[in-house]
């Protein structure tokens, strides 16, 4: 990739992963974990059903998605969707996003993990590391995040860490009504929580004008 694109050279490293902005190389490897199978068909725990995509539209789409979000990246409004690998096999992804967070320091967070990882506390640990990354690197005060009622899995992840209930909204990805619960973090309930997780953080400095901070 382009030495003047210094995101590719951000890393966190945590107790038994490695998160960073995927290259070529690891934008497609996500892609066939993804395309293994990530949730039940039954349920979608997205708010866009892009899981939905027949098999030959998939990877398009996946891809455009990916490169839109770094295309688009300035420090009014940027996502950066970390792959997480774990002994340098990728097992899914952490997302996190935000508006404007030099005036209000609050960002978000999304994530997957594939179904053949899943189990493993992946989930825990990649949220745990961009809460340490984004309350003790980059001086945000308020962390969200939000799931449907019937995602246990990401429901349980939230609560443990300790965020509040902050209401909920209305989303139909199929079509159908489904009621997401959202929660919210403050950076006093983040070091009161127990839940940071000591990183190692490698190339912050060379994106901070990217990311407005």
């Amino acid at each position: 990739m382009s030495r003047h694109w210094p995101l590719h050279g951000l890393r966190i490293t945590a107790a038994t992963l490695e998160l960073r902005l995927p290259d070529e190389r690891l934008l497609d490897e996500l892609l066939e974990l993804a395309q293994q199978g990530i949730h039940d068909p039954d349920v979608m725990p997205f708010s866009v059903p892009w899981t939905d995509a027949a098999p030959a539209e998939l990877p398009v789409r996946y891809l455009q998605y990916q490169w839109r979000t770094q295309a688009m990246l300035s420090p009014a409004e940027w996502v950066l969707n970390f792959v997480a690998l774990r002994d340098g096999r990728v097992v899914g992804t952490q997302g996190v996003q935000t508006v404007d967070f030099a005036h209000r320091r609050a960002f978000s967070t999304g994530s997957w993990v594939g179904r053949a990882h899943q189990g493993q506390g992946i989930g825990l640990e990649m949220r745990r590391a961009v809460l340490s990354f984004g309350f003790d690197h980059l001086g945000a005060d308020v962390a969200a995040t939000g799931a449907y009622e019937d995602n246990a899995a990401s429901l349980a992840i939230t609560r443990r860490i300790g965020y509040q209930p902050n209401g909920f909204g209305v989303l139909a990805p199929r079509g159908e009504p489904k009621r997401e619960l959202r929660f919210v973090l403050t950076k006093q309930q983040w070091e009161e929580s127990g839940a940071r997780l000591p990183i190692e953080l490698e190339g912050l400095e060379a994106c901070r004008a990217l990311l407005g901070i």
